[in-house]
């Protein structure tokens, strides 16, 4: 029998297959999960580790009841989510269109660059309390502390994904007499997206660490506020409900960016 008369029944189970390994693709963090559940479980159950260090996960679930019941967990972490939100729409939108100008004037790079290195390379705990100053303990504080922290990885990728485009993809589009919003629009953009998206999912995450750094230093309220609390109280089940949240939290942007990232790039999987 020919190799060709086999390929309608082989194709069944090849499809199968994908889809098999699609679902074990999917159920594998929540496996990862589950196990880090039984082995704190187990570590807990046999106290192997004092239960103020690690407290059992009966109860951190039985604290993080408690926060959501009274409101406590919802309206801190509301206040970080705020200013989170609000810290990447800055530090993304002032990161792209340095990055842009940057990439479209290398002489730009020489007069900036001192600068934005200088600033990044200092540890954010170190100018939080200057932030904190100058902006006050409110959410302004906060919001700068976020943008800066997550301007850094957009500025980088936003000067790589430009630079990245096809000079002769270019030289082509400007021999067709393209202006520049042309050229940006259907050269420059689709090009440096997967490496200016594949930016914004590190500085989400970051965005996570700026908010809480700077509620550290000062704030009322927020998820910094309610770990400094716990932790002065020896409530270290609420402190690890407060940790998982900022995990959670942090995960969820994640996770929609790529979600995002999938949906816009879906064109180049299809051409590919």
């Amino acid at each position: 029998m020919a190799e060709s008369d086999l390929t309608p029944f082989a194709q069944p189970e090849k499809s199968r297959a994908i889809a098999h390994g699609a679902i074990l693709r999917r159920l594998s963090p929540l496996a990862t999960v589950l196990v880090l559940i039984l082995i704190w479980h187990w570590i807990t159950d046999w106290r192997l580790v004092s239960r103020i260090l690690i407290p059992p996960p009966a109860d951190v679930l039985d604290s993080l009841a408690a926060a959501l019941a009274d409101g406590t967990l919802a309206k801190h972490s509301t206040t970080t989510l705020g200013e989170m939100m609000w810290g990447l729409l800055f530090g993304v939108s002032i990161g792209l269109a340095i990055g842009y100008a940057i990439a479209k004037a290398p002489l730009l790079e020489y007069i900036l660059s001192p600068i934005i290195v200088a600033f990044q390379s200092t540890p954010i705990v170190a100018y939080a309390p200057l932030l904190i100053i100058i902006f006050g303990t409110g959410p302004s504080s906060k919001v700068v502390t976020t943008a800066v922290i997550v301007f850094f990885p957009t500025l980088v990728n936003t000067i790589v994904g430009i630079r990245g485009v096809s000079p002769r993809l270019r030289d082509l589009m400007l021999s067709l007499n393209a202006g520049r919003w042309q050229i940006f629009r259907n050269l420059e953009l689709p090009s440096a997206l997967p490496v200016i998206l594949a930016g914004l999912k590190t500085s989400t995450t970051l965005a996570v660490i700026g908010a809480v750094v700077g509620e550290f230093v000062g704030s009322g309220s927020g998820l910094g506020v309610l770990v400094i609390s716990a932790r002065s109280q020896y409530d270290t089940p609420l402190v690890y409900v407060t940790v998982f949240t900022m995990t959670a939290i942090a995960l969820s942007l994640y996770s929609l960016v790529a979600l995002l990232e999938w949906r816009v790039l879906l064109w180049q999987r299809r051409s590919a």
